[in-house]
């Protein structure tokens, strides 16, 4: 990226958040700090307001907005693929503002540009291919648990455990969301248990936007938790040999707790992450020949029993 592109970059990043970081914008665009300062220097220089806060961060002077500024044939192709894979795991609450801001992005185009994004979005398919359905008339809509985070409004839902669980009613602090193993999961604060608590969102029986700020969201990092809960609940590893037809399946069901992976003459060694050799048992189960555990040996042990239990079931009359 020349140094115009990147600039004009700049511009946008600091249009698009309150404060911006120099070590964030090194970061988006791979630099150093001593080149942030230039090129923020640079800015103020042809006349765009940036204002810096010392040990805060950048942003532009309130009220000031950059022109309309046109899309690559690039960028407006990236936007339409990313609506359409969007629609695929949202809820209806959610799609027709999809749609209305990819017309917004046609509108803003020339027709040679339009004509293109039209013909990749013509060309592309993306297939609901999940095991769990597409979230459809929802009690949780995204869209209002979407604004109750961007506005630190409290929750009270009704919720419901596993399977056919005991429905709670509790009262929530939404703190984020994040989209895993086919769901959409809510993070929030429960008042109830006073904890941070994992609600999956289609088991939400009910929900009310209370008339109370979140008081625990102003300090909350969502990637530090995620980071923190994955460490405290994958702390034994396994070292699993798949068959090179069998790793692909392997790898993307367990992309959560994937380590390492290894090309071998005889397959693909994947390192895994688990809270529960228990638990992964059943899983492996479902690979027939195709896995071998290589360690630990705790592992190889329950799963040959869990095989030789599985064959006795199935030979009894």
């Amino acid at each position: 990226m020349n140094r115009i592109d990147r600039l004009m970059g700049t511009m946008l990043l600091l249009q698009s958040r309150r404060v911006t970081r120099a070590e964030d914008i090194a970061a988006h665009f791979e630099i150093s700090l001593r080149t942030v300062y230039r090129d923020v220097s640079a800015l103020s220089e042809i006349g765009i307001p940036v204002v810096a806060e010392a040990g805060v961060g950048y942003s532009l002077m309130k009220g000031y907005l950059l022109p309309p500024i046109m899309f690559s044939e690039n960028e407006a192709a990236a936007l339409g693929m990313a609506g359409l894979a969007l629609s695929k795991t949202s809820d209806p609450s959610l799609d027709a503002s999809i749609q209305s801001a990819i017309l917004k992005v046609k509108a803003a185009l020339p027709e040679r540009q339009r004509r293109r994004l039209e013909r990749v979005e013509e060309s592309v398919v993306f297939r609901w291919s999940s095991h769990a359905p597409k979230p459809d008339g929802a009690i949780a809509r995204l869209v209002d648990l979407q604004a109750a985070l961007a506005e630190s409004r409290a929750l009270r839902i009704s919720y419901q455990a596993g399977g056919c669980g005991e429905v709670t009613t509790r009262e929530v602090e939404p703190l984020g969301m994040i989209h895993y193993l086919d769901y959409w999961h809510l993070i929030a604060w429960c008042c109830l248990r006073e904890d941070y608590r994992d609600f999956r969102i289609d088991r939400i029986q009910k929900l009310e936007v209370l008339n109370r700020k979140a008081i625990r969201c102003s300090d909350f990092d969502l990637q530090a938790y995620l980071a923190k809960e994955k460490e405290h609940t994958e702390s034994l590893e396994a070292r699993l040999l798949f068959s090179r037809y069998s790793a692909g399946r392997g790898r993307r069901e367990w992309s959560l707790g994937l380590v390492e992976e290894e090309e071998r003459q005889d397959g693909v060694l994947l390192t895994l992450r688990t809270g529960s050799y228990e638990w992964m048992t059943g899983w492996l189960l479902s690979f027939r020949e195709d896995v071998r555990v290589v360690d630990p040996p705790e592992l190889r042990e329950l799963l040959a029993e869990a095989a030789r239990k599985l064959a006795e079931h199935h030979a009894s009359d």
